[in-house]
């Protein structure tokens, strides 16, 4: 591949495409985009956090919008509770064959599959452009250190 010179506006307008079609193809299987997140997070957190708590707080959300998108799957099929953790009320929640069967179908696998070309090196400084702009939705965010950035950048490259 060629390098050239792109802006920061330039990169946030990829970005927003790239989002967008995410976002359309978060419709499939009958699913909303919000639902496809949670099944993704519940396949890969660990055991003790895989309730609707953690994944609210994973996904920056308030838990009443996590909990309705919670019983929306179980009532699909798709999750099941398996019992209170820890000495909180928080339910530990699994997918079911069925919710696997769905998310073997996930439309995001497209996309990794397309940025598997990647380099290394490549992918390593995409995450972090990526997790700083993530960062930069995040309103209760401190803001971003640029020496850190830079140190992390060139600790990437060499």
């Amino acid at each position: 591949m060629k390098t050239q010179t792109i802006s920061a506006a330039a990169l946030a307008s990829l970005l927003e495409q790239v989002a967008r079609r995410i976002h359309s193809q978060g419709y499939a299987s009958d699913l909303f985009p919000a639902q496809w997140a949670a099944i993704r997070y519940l396949d890969a957190a660990p055991p003790q956090l895989r309730t609707a708590i953690d994944l609210a707080r994973f996904q920056g959300l308030a838990s009443g919008a996590v909990a309705r998108t919670v019983r929306t799957l179980i009532s699909k099929g798709l999750l099941v509770k398996l019992g209170t953790i820890g000495r909180g009320r928080a339910e530990q929640l699994e997918l079911t064959d069925l919710g696997r069967r769905i998310l073997a179908d996930d439309p995001l696998q497209s996309i990794a599959a397309a940025l598997e070309i990647l380099p290394q090196k490549d992918r390593e400084t995409l995450a972090t452009g990526l997790e700083i702009a993530i960062r930069a939705t995040m309103p209760e965010a401190p803001p971003l250190d640029e020496d850190k950035i830079e140190e992390g950048l060139a600790a990437e490259a060499s």
